[in-house]
């Protein structure tokens, strides 16, 4: 039986709403931020989902070196505990190094490993001990290079770190050069990974990244994508049961700092999420009893 995690008064797993974590790529500023989280929060209000903003502060692993990268650690937690205030929402953001875990567990409601380094243990370590004590949640999201039962392993770096509020990630695998593929087999073993070895709670929920999977890695200094496949791939990601959709969205994504070519207009996506709003209710009915 899978178990829950809990993002301030967020409960993520089965039988719940489904969550939606989303927001803009980086932090750009506080008047964006509030701008992009304000729509998404009252859409998701008005279809019953619970909301969880997302940015981030640095983004650290761009393609090049003179991609933007954001506020920084000081000035983005700032916006970020603004953000939670003004929203009334819980609030993430991802971390790169095991110095940010306490400084960001003190602000955020769930912190975020970033997929290239999920298998960091350094970094677990920090987050699971930053967070626990805070009662955060960690959401881990699953390498492009990792089959998804090898998340057992971060599962159970933070476990040992006495964190188990843990949320995983699914935003698609490498498949040779330029090409992420969204394996739903393996998103079906993601959802039932065996963490029997060191934990009888069952597996964390898992949550479906809308729109990075949607990337076309390594294809010139900036990313590109196919975001016009992202409503295909959520539409699928809720049908296969998932827990949460994890969304990137801007109202002008080709003048976005980050993921430019992977960003949902911001416009889109009220119809978007009522439209998946409406799967999930299907869903849920038709697995009532007779």
């Amino acid at each position: 039986m899978t178990r829950f995690c809990t993002v301030g008064p967020v409960r993520i797993g089965p039988g719940c709403p489904l969550a939606i974590i989303a927001g803009p790529c980086a932090l750009e500023s506080l008047d964006l931020a509030m701008q992009v989280g304000t729509r998404l929060r009252d859409a998701c209000s008005a279809l019953g989902l619970p909301y969880i903003f997302k940015a981030s502060f640095d983004k650290a692993n761009r393609s090049s070196v003179r991609s933007a990268r954001g506020p920084g650690l000081d000035r983005g937690l700032e916006t970020l505990r603004e953000v939670r205030r003004r929203l009334g929402v819980p609030v993430t953001t991802d971390l790169h190094a095991p110095e940010q875990a306490d400084a960001v567990a003190e602000v955020v409601d769930m912190l975020q490993i970033p997929a290239f380094l999920c298998r960091q243990t350094d970094l677990l370590v920090a987050a699971g001990q930053s967070a626990a004590p805070r009662g955060r949640a960690v959401n881990v999201k699953k390498g492009q290079f990792l089959a998804p039962r090898e998340m057992v392993g971060p599962v159970r770096k933070l476990h040992e770190a006495g964190c188990s509020n843990i949320l995983l990630t699914e935003r698609g695998t490498f498949f040779g050069y330029h090409r992420l593929v969204n394996d739903f087999t393996g998103l079906g073993d993601l959802m039932e990974l065996d963490c029997s070895a060191f934990c009888s709670d069952g597996p964390p929920p898992v949550c479906f990244d809308v729109t990075h999977s949607t990337q076309l890695p390594g294809s010139g200094e900036q990313t590109g994508g196919r975001p016009d496949r992202a409503p295909l791939l959520a539409r699928a990601a809720v049908a296969a049961g998932v827990h949460a959709l994890f969304i990137e969205a801007h109202p002008n994504p080709a003048q976005a700092l980050s993921d430019a070519a992977t960003q949902l207009p911001l416009d889109t996506v009220p119809a978007l999420l009522a439209q998946l709003a409406h799967l999930r209710r299907a869903l849920d009915q038709s697995e009532l009893p007779q």
